[in-house]
């Protein structure tokens, strides 16, 4: 009867138990592992000068343009399982690489690793976490993902919050060495558990009969470029990604001013890591769900650019750290509580190819090109300017355009679901 209670009040269903379990595995070791690397990404980008962050950037850019379509062909002749596997070991063993080239006898090099680095975390996050969602939407349902995205998100969250927190309590104890290796066996536990979610998924074909998806190598492209519904939504992820990096740039600037030495700017971006995600777990244990069903997927998706909206107007009328860090945090959290759950359940409503060569281009290149405008805008304004100001007088209409999108695209989804094909 306890566990009764329990199922209800998190609106899961005693069939979903086992294939829910191993899909919040998946996802929590993830992104335990992330966070173990995001603070050692930060500190390297910036040991490398923030001046030359936009560079970065465009690298990040420039990765993602050569990964996508060999992801697109491992897509068209491997089953999707495979594709996942075949994935997750090529960015494992690019861990260990790494972990050799951070010992002291390549210290000299140590600023060129740090670049790299930067440049492949930012490929790798996209990568594994657009592979997971796409498998997810795979897994359960239209109706289930309104239900249980908001678990999933909390997972994510939940291990989010203990990478930050092990960054935090062991840099100085294992230095950055330590974190990628640990990295490197949370890969590969996230990828055990998500061949054991397929396998216990009663909608997902992961056995070994199942056909690869087939298609064009660049069907991900064109998809997105004849559908309305996906141009939007690839919008909507150019929108955030663009107003992101303009805050990206601050946060780096304010830690390279406050801190000099590379343990307090690791320790002060996980401390925000941690304040975020801590945060976001209580928003999406006990908001994200009702929000979805009470407001529906339109309003939900309008929360991120109305925060944004309501940030970058308060920047600009009342300049000062405190609202910058209030905004910083409370942007984030409606992200991960709010948009990037609404924004998965409009891939449950497309074909099988849109959901993996699609939502993968989305996912990675089209959020990595918002990031190349958003990177040189902010080069540009500053060589100018001299100051950051007048970004919040780009952000404002851009928000005011992403807020009514987000109505547009939370109205056309159950529209699509009816003659995308979607199985």
């Amino acid at each position: 009867m306890c566990f009764d209670k329990y199922y209800q009040f998190l609106n899961v269903r005693p069939k979903e138990l086992k294939t829910l379990a191993w899909s919040m595995l998946y996802v929590f070791s993830l992104f335990v592992a992330y966070y173990l690397l995001r603070p050692v990404r930060d500190e390297l980008g910036v040991a490398g000068g923030v001046n030359n962050l936009p560079w970065l950037f465009s690298g990040t850019l420039a990765a993602m343009l050569l990964l996508t379509p060999l992801f697109s062909f491992l897509v068209k002749r491997y089953q999707r399982i495979t594709v996942i596997r075949i994935s997750y070991h090529f960015f494992a063993s690019n861990l260990l690489l790494f972990f050799v080239l951070l010992l002291p006898a390549f210290s000299e090099y140590r600023i060129w690793t740090g670049r790299f680095f930067f440049i492949w975390l930012s490929v790798f996050n996209l990568f594994v976490v657009s592979l997971f969602w796409s498998l997810i939407v795979d897994i359960f349902t239209s109706e289930q993902g309104m239900r249980l995205f908001g678990i999933l998100s909390a997972g994510a969250t939940l291990g989010a919050l203990i990478g930050s927190s092990l960054t935090l309590i062991s840099v100085d104890r294992i230095d950055q060495r330590g974190l990628v290796l640990l990295a490197f066996l949370l890969l590969e536990i996230s990828l055990l558990s998500a061949q054991r979610a397929a396998a216990h998924s009663t909608n997902f074909a992961g056995k070994t009969t199942e056909r690869p998806v087939g298609g064009s190598v660049l069907a991900g492209i064109t998809h997105t470029l004849r559908s309305p519904y996906l141009s939007g939504i690839a919008l909507f992820m150019m929108l955030y990604s663009l107003t992101s990096t303009f805050l990206y740039f601050e946060q780096a600037s304010i830690a390279a001013n406050a801190f000099s030495d590379r343990a307090s700017r690791t320790a002060f971006f996980a401390t925000i890591d941690l304040w975020v995600n801590l945060l976001t777990f209580i928003a999406q244990i006990f908001f994200t769900s009702r929000a979805l069903k009470g407001l529906g997927v339109s309003l939900t998706l309008a929360i991120l650019p109305l925060v944004t909206l309501a940030g970058f107007s308060l920047l600009l009328a009342f300049p000062s750290l405190i609202i910058f860090v209030v905004f910083q945090v409370a942007r984030r959290i409606s992200n991960f509580a709010f948009a990037r759950p609404g924004r998965e359940i409009l891939f449950t409503r497309v074909a099988k190819e849109e959901r993996y060569k699609s939502k993968n281009f989305i996912d990675t290149v089209v959020y990595r090109l918002g990031d190349q405008m958003g990177s040189w805008s902010y080069a540009g304004l500053m060589g100018f300017a001299g100051s950051s100001g007048l970004l919040a007088y780009i952000a404002i209409p851009l928000s005011l355009v992403w807020l009514a999108l987000s109505v547009w695209l939370g109205r056309q989804s159950p529209l699509i679901s009816l003659n995308s094909g979607a199985d």
